[in-house]
C-alpha cells in the first residue's frame, strides 16, 4: 500500500518550488492564488531570496506547505494515497492533499499557526535541542526531573525515530537536560538554531490563537486515513481531525508511532513529498523493510 508523508519546518532551502512554478501551469497558478491570499510574493523569498529571510518561522512555514502541496496536487492520477502523515506543520500538507482542508483554507491556517507561533517564541527565551544515541525513556525521565526542580520546562517534543529525539523548552532547562543526558550517555545532546520551544507547553498562547481559526474552518472526511502526531493513530473524523491539530502545538510529535501504525496497517511503499529529505531518513531508521522515495 502506497504512503505519502509531508515535511515539517526546517526542510526548506532558497529556491525551492522554482523549477515547477517554471514548468507547470497549475503550480503557476497556485502559487500566484498564495501570494494573494498572504499579501506579499512568498515566491521572491522562496525561489530568490536569503537563506535568513526563509527562516523566518512566518515565512518558513507557508513555504514548505506550499511546496509539499503544490507538488502532490501537480501529480494529479499519480497522486493515489492509501494513507498519508505529515510531520508537525507537515500534517496540514497531508490534510490538504488528502482533501480534509481546501488549499486556501490549509494556507491562511499555516499562516495564522506560523504568526502566533512566532509570538510565543518572541515572548519567552526558550530552544530546542537534538538528542543522538539514548533510549527514549531515559531522555523523558530526565525532562521530567530538570522540569520538576524549577529551571523552566523542558518536555520531549518530537519522537523521530529509534535514538533520535528532539527536546523543547526553557534555554535555561534544555542546557540543564543536555548536561545530564550526556551523562546518561548520549552520542549527542545538541541545541538547535530555532526561534522557540515547539510542541510544548511554552506553545500555549500560540495554541489559544490557532484554536480559534482552526474551529472556524470546515474540515471535510479526508479521501483516506491521516496518521496524526499526536497519537500516530489514523483518523478520517472531521471533529477529531480538529481536536488533533488543536492539540498538536503544545503535545509531542510522534512520528515514530505514526510511521509503525501506518506499516501495520499495510503500507510498504513510502512517498515524501515537498523539500529535502529528512523523513525518508527517518522511516530508514523505523523499518528497513519498506521501500521510501521522494519527489520534490
Amino acid at each position: 500500500m502506497k504512503a505519502f508523508v509531508f515535511p515539517g519546518q526546517g526542510a526548506q532551502y532558497v529556491g525551492m518550488g522554482k523549477d515547477l512554478y517554471e514548468t507547470n501551469d497549475l503550480a503557476k497558478q497556485l502559487f500566484e492564488k498564495a501570494n494573494e491570499i498572504l499579501g506579499y510574493r512568498i515566491t521572491d523569498i522562496m525561489f530568490d531570496g536569503t537563506d535568513e529571510e526563509l527562516r523566518q518561522t512566518k515565512v518558513t512555514q507557508p513555504a514548505v506547505f506550499l511546496h509539499s502541496v503544490i507538488r502532490a496536487l501537480c501529480l494529479g492520477e499519480d497522486f493515489k494515497p492509501a494513507m498519508t502523515a505529515g510531520h508537525s506543520l507537515g500534517e496540514f500538507s497531508a490534510l490538504v492533499a488528502a482533501g480534509a482542508l481546501s488549499f486556501e483554507d490549509g494556507l491562511r491556517l499555516v499562516y495564522a499557526r506560523a504568526m502566533a507561533m512566532q509570538k510565543a517564541c518572541e515572548a519567552a527565551p526558550s530552544t530546542m535541542a537534538a538528542i543522538i544515541g539514548i533510549a527514549d525513556e531515559t531522555v523523558i525521565e530526565i525532562c521530567a526531573e530538570v522540569s520538576k526542580e524549577g529551571n523552566g520546562v523542558v518536555v520531549p517534543a518530537n519522537f523521530n525515530c529509534p535514538g533520535q529525539l528532539v527536546i523543547s523548552g526553557n534555554v535555561e532547562a534544555i542546557n540543564e537536560a543536555c548536561v545530564r543526558i550526556k551523562e546518561a550517555g548520549a552520542k549527542r545532546a545538541l541545541p538547535l538554531n530555532v526561534g522557540g520551544a515547539f510542541h510544548s507547553p511554552l506553545m500555549q498562547p500560540a495554541k489559544v490563537e490557532l484554536q480559534q481559526a482552526i474551529e472556524k474552518t470546515e474540515v471535510k472526511t479526508p479521501t483516506c486515513p491521516i496518521y496524526q502526531n499526536v497519537d500516530g493513530l489514523p483518523h478520517t473524523d472531521p471533529a477529531e481531525i480538529k481536536a488533533n491539530l488543536i492539540a498538536q502545538l503544545t503535545s509531542s510529535v510522534r512520528w515514530t508511532e505514526c510511521v509503525r501504525h501506518m506499516i501495520s496497517d499495510g503500507a510498504d511503499d513510502f512517498t515524501e513529498c515537498g523539500p529535502g529529505k529528512a523523513l525518508q531518513g527517518m522511516i530508514t531508521r523505523i523499518s528497513k523493510g519498506v521501500t521510501i522515495q521522494g519527489i520534490q
